[in-house]
């Protein structure tokens, strides 16, 4: 590229650049600055006010040696594992079900996806109201005289953050859906007629041929849906506060005990911190393997 071509390319778009920049530094400001005032607190011992007291790496050795947290982590590492495996294959498989040309297909559209126009709040109610053992599925399956059947996973330990996970795919596997099937009505209609010439089954067109071409779909998605599970809050407070115990705590809401209830916000700082650390181990590298090879 010459000199000559350089300058020009820099001022393109000149307007749209300087209205950017309000933004830019609210952005900036916002994020990097609130970011990195959380990481400098977190290493000193704010109570209920912050104060610049520093402590050393005090609050993290504190916070790895809580039974809550590591329960937290462990929890979060099941709903996240489990949910970004369940919501792709059953948001795929109601997307290519859909792409049938089936009738009815607005109408079943809208209902896959309704739940998820619904607050985390409202379905962690509803569906601590289905998972009840006395009026919810085990009160109406042993009512129908099946008096030894058993479903309360909200009120066992064991297995309560997979009741949580429940709720969780029921709102957002229409996201999933939605977002797959617009990917999947992206595909050239010449590939499907080339592979039913070719006489390639279905599955093996979807499985060798759509899916590889659907990546950028299914990088969005899986974005989408690791940033709702990192975040995770509302549906175990309105499920389960948390309980039995300390069994459903995650991280999110250990963070808000602490910083809020607990009135310790050193603790919540550096819980926050670990969240993002976490969070910067897995995103950092693919972001490289993603677009930093590409210019």
């Amino acid at each position: 590229m010459s000199a000559a071509t350089r300058p020009s390319k820099l001022f393109k778009n000149l307007n749209a650049k300087i209205a950017s920049i309000p933004m830019i530094l609210t952005a900036l400001c916002v994020f990097v600055g609130g970011t990195t005032w959380t990481v400098v607190y977190s290493f000193t011992d704010s109570k209920l006010l912050p104060r610049l007291r520093f402590v050393g790496i005090e609050q993290y050795e504190r916070l790895w040696a809580s039974q809550r947290w590591i329960v937290s982590i462990e929890n979060l590492a099941i709903y996240g594992i489990l949910s970004l495996v369940f919501s792709l294959v059953i948001g795929f498989l109601l997307a290519a079900l859909l792409d049938q040309k089936i009738r009815f297909e607005d109408t079943f559209r809208t209902i896959f996806l309704y739940p998820f126009a619904l607050s985390f709040i409202v379905t962690g109610l509803v569906w601590q109201w289905i998972l009840n053992p006395q009026f919810g599925v085990q009160g109406i399956v042993r009512g129908l005289g099946w008096e030894s059947f058993s479903f309360d996973p909200l009120y066992n330990a064991d297995i309560v953050i997979y009741g949580i996970m429940i709720a969780g795919l029921w709102q957002g596997t229409g996201l999933v859906m939605c977002l797959m099937l617009a990917g999947l009505r992206g595909i050239d209609e010449d590939i499907w007629k080339a592979a039913r010439v070719d006489g390639i089954p279905m599955w093996k067109t979807y499985l060798f041929i759509v899916i590889p071409m659907m990546r950028p779909v299914f990088i969005t998605t899986l974005v989408i849906i690791a940033s709702g599970i990192v975040k995770l809050y509302d549906l175990v407070v309105a499920q389960t506060g948390g309980g039995p115990g300390n069994a459903s705590e995650v991280p999110a809401k250990y963070v808000y005990e602490f910083m809020f209830r607990a009135q310790n916000l050193g603790q919540g700082f550096a819980a926050s911190t670990m969240m993002l650390l976490t969070v910067a181990i897995i995103v950092v590298p693919w972001a490289y393997l993603e677009f930093g090879r590409r210019r």
